[in-house]
């Protein structure tokens, strides 16, 4: 499932760091993005609430090692610091 939403994009803003890691955080939101849209029907991370986001690293994550869990973790910290940014603008 290909989705019109690009990741690279919204978390352009937030980005900062080597471009491994940089390309690590997008790709992870991009596996986020899909898994919550297939379940939640979000089409945008504007769209998603906690229960989504803790949904994704408590259950879609549950089989996986500790140190991914981690990252992913990081990866929603972005996630929710490019939600912020926006929100406090407003």
């Amino acid at each position: 499932m290909k989705s019109e939403f690009d990741m690279a994009l919204f978390l352009r803003p937030v980005l900062k760091g080597a471009h491994a890691t940089r390309q690590r955080h997008i790709r992870q939101a991009e596996k986020m993005h899909e898994a919550i849209c297939e379940r939640w029907g979000c089409a945008t991370p504007w769209s998603w609430k906690e229960k989504h986001v803790r949904w994704f690293l408590e259950h879609h994550l549950r089989c996986s090692a500790p140190a991914t869990v981690y990252y992913y973790g990081l990866t929603v910290g972005l996630i929710r610091r490019r939600k912020a940014k926006v929100m406090a603008a407003r």
